[in-house]
């Protein structure tokens, strides 16, 4: 991996959704899995990233996670409120951001090193309200994930923003580490987090997604 974990590509327009289940409503995942997967088929050439969150017993779903190069904010919730999961109910909260696609690849280019799928993980950072600069400590941020040696367990990364990409709104990143206690260690010296960049953090297990 480069030095710095930054591979933008200018044109794009990407989008980051999280969309939390309500709990009990397994029984309506299993029947709609089918309906899910072809819809998101139509989206194939488009996917950055997907796959389920789950509960730290590994088994229970918790949400669903999907990047995915979109045109416009229109055509973003289009995908979200079309999608069969979303129609029948599944799910209690739908986060919709635009994002940007650091690292300038899928996660299918990550090199796959074999992990156990419970050592992998979504972690959302959410920026505080009101105005906000990652300006100051952002080579603080870029140093500390190389340093640390986090760059190259990045399976993506990047900033979260409004529709028209001028607000930060905080942060994303997909990564492989051995256990939540290795995400807490991480998360404990980052520079946003050191800062007071973020109102609050979430941490999820997460699991490469697609058809079985």
């Amino acid at each position: 991996m480069v030095e710095e974990p930054i591979g933008v590509r200018q044109d794009a327009v990407e989008y980051f959704f999280y969309c939390r289940d309500i709990p009990g409503t397994g029984a309506l995942l299993d029947e709609l899995a089918e309906a899910h997967w072809s819809y998101m088929d139509a989206y194939a050439d488009a996917m950055i990233a997907r796959g389920p969150t789950v509960a730290a017993d590994g088994v229970t779903h918790t949400g669903s996670m999907h990047m995915v190069d979109l045109p416009d904010p229109e055509a973003a919730r289009a995908f979200a409120f079309d999608e069969p999961y979303y129609k029948a109910g599944v799910y209690g909260e739908v986060l919709i951001r635009r994002w940007r696609n650091e690292l300038g690849r899928t996660m299918w280019d990550f090199e796959d090193s074999g992990t156990r799928d419970d050592a992998r993980f979504l972690i959302i950072g959410h920026g505080r309200p009101g105005p906000a600069s990652t300006d100051a400590v952002l080579d603080d941020h870029r140093r500390y994930l190389v340093n640390k040696g986090y760059a190259e367990q990045l399976i993506e990364y990047g900033p979260l923003s409004s529709d028209d990409g001028m607000e930060w709104l905080g942060s994303v990143m997909l990564i492989e580490l051995p256990d939540q206690g290795a995400v807490d260690a991480m998360l404990q010296d980052e520079p946003f987090v050191l800062a007071g960049l973020y109102a609050s953090v979430e941490i999820h297990h997460w699991r490469f997604g697609g058809r079985p």
